[in-house]
């Protein structure tokens, strides 16, 4: 068994690994950055530390985030690094029911770059994303063959 912070993007039940999430915050505001990838809205702060805030969407490769102010955060490390990771809802944690399994439906070319496999909730099945995925971006992530 695993504890799963579960999200919603664009209406798919997706997971975090709460292991990877430090906290969960609401995005106050947010200060671009000058050609920073698409899906990196810019950045934020939150008690005096600075975040790079990855829009979830766009890293799926969907419509950006529109009006992204209060919405919810997920706040995380990845290699060094802290990001707020904007997504449509976050749920509550949630124990897996099973073994995480790979992802064997059609989901779609980004969130199958996005995925680390698929896993049985109390919620249904949901989709647990990789972190270094959604912050290195659809436009850095290398094409599957």
């Amino acid at each position: 068994m695993e504890l799963l912070v579960m999200i919603t993007i664009d209406g798919r039940q997706c997971a975090l690994r709460t292991v990877a999430v430090k906290s969960v915050m609401e995005i106050e505001a947010i200060t671009s950055v000058p050609m920073a990838p698409r899906h990196v809205l810019g950045l934020s702060t939150r008690r005096s530390q600075t975040l790079t805030v990855i829009d979830c969407m766009s890293a799926a490769g969907l419509p950006a985030q529109t009006a992204p102010i209060g919405k919810r955060a997920a706040v995380v490390s990845h290699e060094g690094h802290t990001y707020a990771l904007l997504v449509d809802k976050i749920e509550d944690v949630e124990n897996t029911l099973g073994e995480v399994q790979p992802v064997s439906a059609a989901i779609g070319e980004n969130w199958s770059r996005l995925a680390e496999g698929m896993v049985e909730t109390n919620q249904g099945p949901a989709l647990i994303l990789s972190i270094a995925s959604l912050v290195v971006g659809p436009e850095q992530m290398p094409r599957a063959a």
